[in-house]
């Protein structure tokens, strides 16, 4: 039986984590699907799975005219269980991503944002209980200072090449980037292999050895 998108993200959320991602997609020769470590949750135990609804923006050294125009309508056209993925280059020009832009995608039904550069109204944000991976914070409005030129275009964010429907899957340990073909093959597989993780637990808390765990699991 086929499983909507948000039934899909929601079996995600509540039972995998990045690492069987990563783990899944190693053994189908994708080896470099997480973003650069400096992209940190603004909660610890934020955790958020959804549709990649890419957005570019570059850095600008002046105010020019309709400075909101391609960011407005990138945020109106979000759809429901959606994560703006902002690709900024990794800037540290300005706090592109803030409250009314979370409270936005929100509305939306988005369903978290990732953004590899800096962020700011925290304290709004994790009093929302709205999930947002960033590189950082700085009070800085982008007005003059950032700009969105597109969106729904393939960007590179945290090292990653994302592109529009690509998912991703952030927890503690990091933003994982799935392939929108291949993200049903990549969750099955996930669930295997966490069964089998889990079998594997319940044999070391029995106090066999770790080598004959794996001898029997093949996981690690």
């Amino acid at each position: 039986m086929k499983v909507t998108d948000k039934e899909l993200f929601e079996l995600m959320e509540k039972r995998l984590y990045t690492g069987l991602l990563c783990d899944v997609m190693d053994e189908m020769g994708l080896r470099n699907q997480a973003m650069n470590i400096n992209i940190r949750p603004l909660e610890e135990t934020s955790v958020m799975a959804g549709r990649a609804k890419t957005i570019l923006a570059v850095d600008v050294y002046e105010v020019v005219d309709e400075p909101y125009k391609v960011e407005i309508a990138a945020l109106d056209s979000i759809k429901e269980d959606e994560i703006p993925v902002i690709c900024t280059n990794s800037s540290s020009n300005n706090g592109i991503w803030g409250e009314l832009l979370s409270t936005a995608t929100r509305m939306r039904g988005g369903r978290g944002a990732v953004v590899d550069g800096l962020m700011r109204d925290t304290k709004k944000i994790r009093e929302m209980g709205f999930p947002v991976f960033s590189a950082g914070y700085k009070p800085l409005d982008s007005k003059g200072r950032g700009l969105v030129i597109d969106f729904d275009c393939p960007v590179v964010a945290g090292g990653i090449r994302v592109l529009p429907g690509d998912v991703i899957f952030a927890d503690f340990d990091g933003v994982v980037v799935v392939p929108k073909d291949i993200i049903h093959e990549v969750v099955k597989k996930a669930l295997d292999k966490l069964e089998m993780e889990n079998h594997s637990r319940n044999e070391l808390l029995e106090g066999k050895l770790l080598q004959d765990v794996y001898d029997k699991y093949g996981v690690l």
